[in-house]
């Protein structure tokens, strides 16, 4: 009845309190889509059109020779039709985690009738005992990649190569990649769903694009870039390496124009710089978190396609709760995004409190 007695003017001023409500929630997400739009890059540079040429006519026969993996699980992927192949960059010591992406969306290997298949990549460990447990690993799951390299923070872009390279060489029937972290929900069921509807079937280089990204030039700084490696001021667009996708195209146009990139940059960034030499542009989508952490809702998990900083009950939760094969209707799906955009700012700003609480304290100390 109170409802009804309410005048224009008091309709119109709860009318723009819900829309600038909505508007403040989801207006960074259209910005995000909009501004972050690149138009496509040209194809007139000479040495753009060679790289993609040779890409195109890229053998993958000679590069099997190539010994510089530990472990290759070549015959996992072997001539079999592969619609997504998920690369997770994991850590050697984190069996358990691996275990986990496992017995969760890593243990997904058919959607909507495509073949999904999900390999673990990482370097060697320090620890003799920790590779004869990879060694042990791989013989019962045949689902990892270890390069010859010592798996540390330096060697994260030799990482992302040895995944592109070891694609290219044994998975080349892979029509999508995706290259995941270890700590990521990834939604396979949203993501083949988009993938499916793509009219675009080359040049796909999609994630939470970073636009104008800056070198770190601090020396003392573990991610330092000194400029006569990498001169500009800015990076070319990128793809947040938390979880971005490519199709097999990128994936050897990456490869062919990885000869002639500096590995001192970060390794999402190292692959943005590959892509802009093969004149590819990375295409944004905010259904990506980025290094972002969701906060947890079923309907919400079913729309996007990544949450980072999962832990391990809440992923089993989210893998259980989305795989048991309720749909979610527009209104809901649309009230469970409003739910998991607010739940996930309130987290921020707890996080934001309690960071500037552990600051002032320090201080204090000190």
């Amino acid at each position: 009845m109170t409802l009804c007695r309410l005048r224009t003017h008091q309709w119109c001023f709860i009318l723009f309190n819900v829309l600038l409500f909505h508007v403040l929630l989801f207006g960074a997400d259209l910005l995000e889509e909009y501004f972050l739009r690149s138009l496509p890059l040209s194809y007139t540079d000479a040495k753009t059109l060679e790289i993609r040429e040779r890409a195109r006519q890229l053998d993958p026969e000679p590069l099997k020779a190539n010994l510089s993996y530990t472990i290759s699980s070549a015959e996992t992927c072997s001539e079999q039709e592969i619609f997504l192949l998920i690369l997770v960059s994991s850590s050697p010591e984190n069996r358990t985690r691996r275990n986990v992406i496992r017995q969760t969306w890593g243990n997904m290997t058919d959607t909507r009738g495509y073949a999904v298949l999900t390999v673990f990549a990482l370097g060697k460990p320090a620890s003799i005992t920790t590779q004869l447990e990879i060694n042990e690993e791989s013989q019962e799951h045949r689902d990892i990649i270890e390069g010859s390299f010592i798996d540390s923070p330096e060697t994260q872009t030799q990482k992302m190569l040895m995944s592109v390279e070891w694609t290219v060489t044994f998975c080349s029937h892979a029509q999508y990649i995706l290259k995941a972290d270890e700590d990521m929900f990834v939604g396979i069921p949203s993501l083949a769903e988009y993938l499916l509807s793509l009219t675009q079937l080359q040049d796909i280089y999609i994630g939470r694009v970073t636009h104008q990204g800056v070198p770190n030039r601090h020396p003392e700084s573990p991610g330092f870039v000194p400029i006569h490696q990498y001169p500009e001021e800015f990076y070319p667009d990128y793809c947040d390496g938390s979880a971005f996708i490519m199709s097999q195209d990128v994936a050897r146009k990456v490869f062919v124009a990885s000869k002639e990139v500096a590995g001192s940059v970060p390794p999402d960034v190292f692959v943005g710089i590959c892509a802009k030499k093969a004149g590819i542009t990375p295409i944004h989508s905010s259904r990506f978190s980025g290094e972002k952490h969701i906060s947890y809702n079923r309907c919400c998990y079913k729309f996007i396609f990544t949450s980072s900083n999962m832990e391990e009950d809440e992923l089993f939760k989210a893998w259980k709760e989305t795989s048991d094969g309720k749909d979610c209707f527009l209104l809901e799906t649309y009230y469970s995004l409003v739910s998991c955009k607010v739940l996930t700012y309130i987290d921020k700003f707890k996080q934001f409190n309690l960071d500037g609480i552990k600051n002032e304290v320090l201080h204090f100390v000190n």
